[in-house]
């Protein structure tokens, strides 16, 4: 059968993952891979899942077990009232709504509000599997610039005045994949530009909490919270596994997600939103937290060292205070596909930055640093490798 004549047209905007492709490479125990953004299987907590999996089989029985509310386990969503708080953000049970991962409410609000033609507004370079969520929905991109502080604030008031935007979409602390963190005063204009101009944002924020140095920022959230969004997730504090994410939402659109929901998957797993539950309640978060930071605090301050070590000054990085990656800009001209190859040859993969970018002529001298899935010993090694082929390719390019 020819099943291309029975294919949506949409499926034309759907790619494969880079990073998933690229994960598949990772199998592979010849290679160091600094590309997928893989928290460490060392910050797993399996003795406390184990705790908590019996306590919640004695606490909730076979309710556990069974169908639940689309909106999300009540025992959860109460209990994240308190969390969320902490972030700065006022929410009520009827606010809170529990998603499959973060990726389970990226498509869902680009189901409800996207349509054929429709513009979004995201950050260049911006979250790849964000993009991939939004295109199965035939969307635009208005490219908002950044710099090292992430959005420019002038630039995304004129994406917006410029555009019809359905939405702006923003990582704004320790941006995947720049790494990169919007400055107190910035989130200030960026608040006051969506009342002016009446536009949603979503603040996507899964790597907040992962802060090794420096102070803490209020959200996006707190400062317009009718316009805005908040979604963050389980994956990096506690098990990217049990795929437990959640929103605080205006009422409104939330119920509109929970019909979306509806037609998905009906409910988030309810065992894991239970362990998740009392995980939280049990106050094991900041002690958990606190041995991921140490963790990988040290991992980054290799890294950053390494590249000081061994990259010329042609390159810049980022320095980000917290989160899971290092983005590079390598001389105009280079080509970080062909150095990615390259690098893989040698035994050491990452992910060249164009995939992050709305227009994929744009970031073909970028790319992004994973540190949290593999040693220190492995940084210092892969990083070097990685310069001496980054110095061939900058020799080639100038040839050419």
């Amino acid at each position: 059968m020819n099943y291309n004549k029975i294919l949506a047209t949409r499926t034309s905007r759907i790619r494969a993952s880079a990073i998933r492709e690229l994960l598949k490479l990772a199998a592979d125990p010849n290679l160091i891979s600094l590309g997928g953004g893989l928290p460490s299987p060392d910050s797993f907590p399996l003795d406390l899942v184990m705790e908590l999996t019996d306590k919640v089989l004695k606490k909730y029985g076979s309710t556990a077990l069974q169908y639940d509310t689309t909106e999300g386990f009540t025992p959860l969503r109460k209990a994240l009232i308190d969390y969320v708080k902490t972030k700065g953000v006022d929410a009520k049970l009827e606010n809170i709504y529990i998603t499959s991962g973060s990726q389970g409410f990226l498509d869902a609000i680009g189901k409800l509000l996207i349509s054929p033609g429709d513009y979004v507004a995201v950050e260049g370079p911006t979250y790849l599997a964000a993009l991939q969520a939004f295109n199965a929905y035939e969307v635009n991109y208005a490219q908002i610039q950044t710099d090292d502080e992430g959005v420019i604030p002038e630039s995304m008031e004129e994406m917006i005045k410029s555009y019809p935007v359905k939405f702006v979409y923003t990582i704004p602390t320790f941006q995947n994949p720049a790494g990169k963190t919007i400055g107190l005063q910035r989130r200030r204009q960026i608040a006051e530009i969506i009342l002016k101009h009446d536009v949603l944002l979503i603040e996507d924020d899964p790597y907040s909490a992962l802060r090794y140095k420096g102070e803490s920022l209020p959200t996006i959230k707190s400062m317009a919270p009718d316009n805005v969004i908040y979604a963050s997730t389980f994956s990096k504090i506690f098990a990217p596994g049990l795929r437990i994410g959640f929103i605080v939402a205006p009422e409104k659109l939330g119920k509109w997600l929970v019909l979306i929901k509806q037609g998905v998957d009906l409910n988030t797993c309810t065992f894991t939103q239970a362990i998740a539950t009392e995980y939280l309640t049990g106050g094991y978060v900041s002690g958990q937290v606190k041995k991921i930071i140490n963790l990988y605090h040290p991992k980054l301050e290799t890294m950053l060292e390494a590249l000081e070590e061994n990259f010329s000054k042609d390159f810049k990085w980022s320095k980000p205070e917290g989160g899971m990656f290092v983005w590079v800009e390598g001389p105009e001209g280079m080509d970080m596909e062909e150095v990615y190859k390259k690098a893989i040859e040698k035994g050491v993969g990452f992910v060249p930055g164009k995939f992050f970018f709305p227009n994929p002529d744009d970031g073909i001298e970028t790319m992004r640093l994973n540190f949290t899935n593999i040693t220190e010993v492995q940084i210092k090694h892969s990083i070097k490798i990685l310069a001496s082929v980054v110095k061939e390719e900058a020799e080639i390019t100038k040839s050419n």
